[in-house]
């Protein structure tokens, strides 16, 4: 096979290696879903078999699955720049969004306004709409333009709730900057790693981020629905309190207390019984990045993108670049729109270039530079031209609306 030049010196290369890419694939997807790492079904099959299957109970403690919620989060943590002890794998984004936007309101109890803005994915936004009818204290989510998010921080924001990578553009917050303007103005900032983790450099701690979560199938190829994450400043653990007090964010939860009590630490924001499957998954997945620098990552990343958008706009005249221009500006994914984008990301996916779409016209396109090649998004870009050029996307079948887009 004939390397692009860019592939030649390429330190992460070998990594490919360790996924399942199915043979005629290029997966421009890993933004949504993962691609399986080749030694989890092992991993898996052991877990099932070996410990569910002849520990039994016994593996809480002797497989020490009752401590994977911080074991998983620990090895994120790393990915993400948190503190040893701030980050714990648990429930799904949402109900982390829940359970950290209600324990900053709580520590701004003077303050009703919640800042977003029109970026942020919008389940995030469905959390906070519900969150202020539950506590129907008189917040308002206020969201505005993310450029227009500095403008808006005054002295009656409480939490400021930003996704740092934009899901649809991947257009990048300036964390450090706007998190320290939060402060400057006494809110408290949230933000949303979910198109960040294992994708671009992030120090939450260097930024002094209040509060994060995240997900953990889509660059950290933990499986379909694998655990999210969730991070707390190490000064406010012990000011939090967790809306869901549930029996695993307990101080004894095996004392069987009728009384609550948190345990100290980043913990008391679990609620139920840990999910050992998933998080068994998710946790052999975070096996791929323990030798690798994510600078090196975000480094290919910016490379592939930038070669893809080249080549893209050579071939493509018709498509209008969806994403920032500067690569610095951007996560690890880039978008084109068009007007009939959903058909030409089926015909795409026909022949095995598997990229997704967001309403209402943009193809979008994640970069994993785990896994992928320059040869890859050159010759993504040269399917993709061949299908506009002969309009094969223009069949009734590909304009049919399927449930997932």
């Amino acid at each position: 096979m004939t390397l692009h030049p860019l592939d030649q010196n390429d330190v992460l290369a070998a990594k490919k290696a360790a996924f399942q890419i199915p043979e005629g694939v290029i997966y421009l997807d890993g933004n949504s879903l993962g691609v399986l790492p080749k030694h989890v079904p092992d991993r898996l099959q052991e877990v099932v078999t070996r410990e569910w299957g002849t520990s039994l109970i016994k593996s809480w403690n002797d497989h020490s699955w009752i401590d994977l919620p911080q074991r998983v989060g620990d090895r994120i943590g790393r990915l993400i720049g948190a503190d040893k002890g701030s980050v714990v794998a648990c429930d799904s984004t949402s109900v982390n969004v829940f359970k950290v936007l209600a324990a900053a309101l709580s520590l701004r109890p003077d303050r009703k306004v919640i800042l977003s803005d029109n970026g942020n994915f919008p389940t995030d936004l469905y959390v906070a709409q519900g969150l202020q009818a539950l506590l129907d204290k008189g917040h308002e989510l206020k969201i505005v333009a993310p450029e227009d998010v500095e403008a808006a921080l005054n002295e009656d924001v409480a939490v400021m709730m930003l996704t740092q990578v934009d899901y649809r553009s991947g257009r990048v917050h300036d964390m450090a900057g706007l998190t320290q303007l939060a402060h400057d103005k006494g809110a408290l900032a949230i933000w949303d790693l979910a198109h960040s983790a294992g994708a671009i450099p992030v120090n939450l701690s260097g930024a002094g981020a209040d509060f994060a979560v995240g997900c953990g199938y889509k660059y950290l190829n933990g499986g379909p629905g694998a655990p999210a994450f969730l991070y707390v400043a190490p000064h406010l653990q012990e000011e939090v309190a967790s809306p869901l007090a549930g029996w695993m964010g307990h101080e004894a939860p095996f004392a069987f207390d009728l009384d609550y009590r948190p345990v100290t630490g980043v913990s008391r924001m679990t609620v139920g019984t840990p999910a050992i499957l998933s998080l068994s998954s998710l946790h052999a997945a975070l096996d791929v990045f323990e030798d690798v620098d994510m600078n090196d990552i975000r480094q290919k990343s910016v490379s592939l993108s930038e070669v893809f958008i080249q080549e893209v706009e050579r071939q493509c005249p018709q498509l209008e670049l969806g994403s920032p221009r500067d690569p610095q500006a951007r996560g690890s994914q880039v978008s084109f729109r068009f007007d009939d984008g959903y058909a030409v990301v089926q015909a795409l996916i026909a022949e095995g270039v598997i990229g997704d779409f967001r309403a209402p016209d943009i193809m979008r396109f994640g970069f994993t530079p785990l896994y992928l090649s320059h040869k890859d998004v050159v010759d993504a870009a040269a399917i993709l031209a061949d299908i506009l050029a002969t309009r094969r996307w223009d069949k009734p079948e590909f304009k049919t609306r399927a449930k997932v887009t």
